[in-house]
This record gives structure tokens, sequence and C-alpha cells, in this order.
């Protein structure tokens, strides 16, 4: 957690580029994550310069000789964020916009998990004075990041940061609310050989939340194994978007949690033709819920399980192709999704249902996405099997997920998260086993769902029911209203009341008139 004060020293930051004139906190948060980046490059290139020391290991820094920049030679050494700082402002943007960031951009060639975003990086820091007052700004902020005792600063920095950006996208880009991705990710628990994907990443936060998720339950079992450990810092985690800005936050975000390459990619996850099909073992993602494609630039072999222009809908034809045989997936689709009544809604939820394994349907309240979106929402978990499996459904309406449901959503008591978290694990006990999870985490099975009543919070629905109800995965389809019986006073007993009060009120009157 942040502390009031490195909370502070960023909101003074944030103000140095509002009052600069950069408002837009998308591009605030872009042109932070450069800077972060160039500081960071710095201070990794000096501790592996101390490590090959301490080992006797030969080592060649970034910043050392001379390198080619459009098409002059120039000390690498001044490229530097600890040398360019003690720059004068005017020169300090010299080097900076002319040089360093041509030569981090220069740095993809080399494969570095974040440069290769660099590309097309845009420097929009307008006046010397300006890029001052932010690279002394940010130097107080890491000065005090490392007296903090946390691990995981720099990472609560950059979502402190993402919190900020408070306005959506298109075509329904909203950012997921922290809560729902942790809770989500305690419903799927990952264990270190799954290969974990979202293929509408935005800024990560799904695949952070599965690493610190990790990091917290299976600490010993990754990082204390080579193979293990290699496969978490290079080949578990995959993220794509069509948002080259997100990528980079994206990457940054993911590498300020300790993931030194995470495949962060641009790709059109819906027009790829048989791009990652049947590899991923977990797929976490919230994908766009607005907005339609043509036919023509839509995968072909999506087409065949779903023929659609919603993308809502095509994005889950997407998760079952690229989900191996025994993979899972927990997604957040708008209420539509369950009893939209077309061909193709009926046609994805058949899918699900007949041809593989739906466990739960999570529906969420409306309010969840305030500010940015009033929409409801809900949270389909299955597992693709290729061949069925589907025998009950577990349903839970949630009612409060700890903030208020308006615009405001300020923290409240009324909170079902750690309820359906604790719930579902009682249906699913042989994922708590096989995890091997340690610790704090470990929630025992204390509940019978398949008792309980249609009149209760969660209750399972028969596959047969479904079916008969053209595959309606709406929770009020299922849920039944227990209605209490109220027995009211018959007329003379009311009208009694009435006159009785009608005198009193004509004493309370004759008593005032005696006092005046």
């Amino acid at each position: 957690m942040l502390t009031g004060e490195l909370k502070n020293k960023i909101n003074s930051l944030w103000e140095i580029f509002w009052t600069g004139g950069i408002t837009n906190p998308l591009d605030v948060v872009e042109q932070m994550t450069y800077l972060m980046f160039i500081h960071d490059l710095d201070e990794t290139d000096n501790l592996r310069e101390k490590e090959s020391l301490m080992l006797g290991l030969p080592h060649k820094s970034i910043f050392s000789g001379e390198v080619e920049i459009s098409g002059r030679m120039v000390d690498a050494s001044q490229l530097k964020w600890s040398a360019f700082r003690d720059f004068p402002a005017a020169k300090m943007y010299s080097v900076v916009s002319e040089l360093v960031f041509p030569f981090i951009k220069s740095l993809g060639e080399s494969g570095s998990g974040y440069a290769k975003y660099m590309d097309d990086a845009i420097f929009k820091i307008p006046t010397p004075l300006m890029l001052d007052k932010i690279v002394t700004s940010l130097d107080g902020i890491y000065e005090h990041m490392s007296k903090e005792s946390e691990n995981d600063t720099p990472g609560d920095i950059y979502e402190f940061l993402l919190s900020k950006i408070a306005t959506a996208g298109v075509n329904g880009q909203f950012r997921t609310p922290r809560h729902i991705i942790d809770m989500m990710v305690k419903l799927m628990q990952p264990n270190p050989d799954d290969i974990i994907c979202d293929p509408a990443c935005g800024t990560g936060g799904f695949l952070v939340s599965a690493g610190k998720y990790l990091k917290d339950n299976h600490k010993e079992a990754i990082f204390f194994n080579k193979q293990k450990k290699d496969h978490y810092m290079n080949s578990m985690f995959f993220g794509f978007d069509m948002d080259r800005t997100m990528l980079r936050i994206g990457a940054m975000n993911m590498m300020t949690h300790g993931i030194d390459s995470p495949i962060i990619e641009y790709r059109d996850s819906l027009s790829d033709q048989n791009e990652d099909k049947n590899k991923y073992s977990l797929i976490l993602a919230n994908p766009p819920f607005k907005g339609s494609l043509d036919y023509d630039i839509v995968s072909a072999d999506l087409l065949k399980t779903c023929k659609t222009k919603k993308t809502e809908l095509l994005f889950l034809a997407l998760f079952l192709r690229m989900l191996k045989i025994g993979g899972r997936c927990a997604c957040i689709v708008p209420d539509g999704v369950l009893f939209g009544s077309s061909t193709a809604h009926k046609a994805i939820r058949r899918e699900i249902i007949e041809n593989n394994r739906l466990e739960a349907v999570i529906s969420m309240p409306s309010g969840v996405f305030k500010p940015y979106a009033g929409v409801s929402t809900a949270i389909l978990i299955f597992t693709k099997t290729g061949h069925g499996g589907t025998d009950k459904v577990w349903f839970y309406d949630m009612k409060a997920d700890g903030f208020s449901l308006d615009d405001k959503r300020t923290p409240v008591s009324e909170n079902d998260i750690p309820d359906i978290i604790e719930r579902f694990r009682s249906i699913c006990p042989e994922l708590t086993q096989s995890n091997n999870i340690v610790g704090a985490d470990i929630i025992r099975p204390t509940y019978n769902e398949y008792e309980n009543p249609r009149t209760a919070q969660s209750f399972m629905v028969d596959k047969a029911d479904i079916v008969n109800n053209d595959y309606d995965l709406s929770i009020n389809k299922y849920k039944e209203v227990e209605y209490v019986p109220v027995e009211y006073p018959s007329t003379a007993e009311i009208m009694a009341d009435l006159h009785e009060l009608e005198m009193e009120i004509t004493k309370g009157l004759a008593e005032l008139e005696e006092m005046l």
C-alpha cells in the first residue's frame, strides 16, 4: 500500500503535467511511463554492472562508448538519467527530446520487453522548465520509494496512476475495477504451470493480478525452481490489444510488478486466422462490450461457431478457440449475452453448455462500472472440454461489491465478494487441492450449494432446465421470489383508528385555544 506522503508526491507530479497543459489522463500516464522507463533503464544497467563485478563476469553497459543517433555520434554516458538530470533545463530538454528518446526507441532491436513498444512514442512535454520540474519530482518519488519496505511499491505507484484514468475508451472499453479483477483471479486460482492470456488486455490488470496471486500463493514453487521461474518471467503471461498506447502502459505495468518479459503484443484478436489455437490454460478477460465488425475481417473459424458481427459474442468464440482442452476461462459479459434471443446469442451459449462445461454465472449489479458506465454485467466461468460436461450451473446474485453503486463509488460495509469466493470454492474443492495453496488464502468448503433453494442468493440449476429455456443464463429466469404474506387491518379497524386520531387532534386544538 502507498503511504499518504508518497501519494501526495505523485499527485504533485500529476499537477505539474496538468498545469503545463497535458490534461488528458492517458497522455499523462504515457509520458510518465516513458520517463519511468528511462530512469529504470539507468538503475537496471547499474545493478547488472555491480552483479557482474561481484561474480567476476564481463559486462558491457548500454551507456558505454558512442552511439549513432540521427546521423551523429553521441557519447552514450550523457543519455543516462543520472547524467542528464543535473543538466540546466534547456540542455536537459534538448538531450531528452533529441537524443534519449531516439536512443530508447532503438533498444527495441535488442528485444527489450518494453522498448519494442517505443517505435511510435511521442515526446509531448512542451517546455524545458516543465521537464525540469517533472524530473526533479520523479527523483523525489524514487528516493522515497527506496525507503519503503514494501517490495511492490513501483507496482502500487503504477496502479495508483492507472486509477486516475477516468475516461472511457471507444468500442465499450472500460477499465475493470481492481477488486473485481482480484475476485476473478481468486476464483480461478492460477497455478505455476498455467499459460495465461488476456486477448483484450488494456493496461494489463488481469495479468498483473494473476502474477501477484502466484507470488503470494506459490512463491517457493516458482522462485526456487529455475524452470518455473523462467516460465513465470518469460512465457506465462500473454496480452493482446489494438491500442499501442495501452500496450506500452500494460507492458510497463507488468514489468513494474516484477515480470521481466511479458508477451504484450499488438493484435486484432478477432481477425487473426488460427493464431494461438488450443494454446492457453487460463483466460481472464473483460472484452469490449459494444461495436460490430464486418464479416470479411472476422476470422472464419469464429464465424463457424457464432455467425455475428457483435464483438462480445465473437470474443466468447475466440476464448474457446484459444483455450487448450482443460483450459479455464473467467470473463465479463454484458447481460444481453445471457438472455439475447438472436440465433448468434443462442448459438454461443449452446456451444459453451453442450460442447464444454459451464460452471458459474455471477450476476453483478449495474453500478460496478460506474462512473464509466451503468451497464449490467455478469461473470461467466467455463472449462473447455470439447465434449460437453455441463451438469449443474452455479448462479450467484451479487448485490454489493464493497462500494456504493453510484458515480461516487465510496467504500461501504456491504460486500458479497468474500462470500462469492468461499461458495464457489466449495463447489470446486479440487482447484484448491490441486494448486496446493498455502497461507491465509486457503478456504475450507463449508457450504452445500447443491441444497440451496432458488430463493437463496446462490443456487444450482440443472442443465436440463437451462436447455428448456433456450439456453437462457439470466439469473432472473431461475431465481424464485419468496412472497411473504402481509396481513392488513380490516376497514372497520382503520376507520376506528382515524376517528381516534381525529378526536386527539380536536382535543389538542381545544387545549391550544385555552392557552391563547
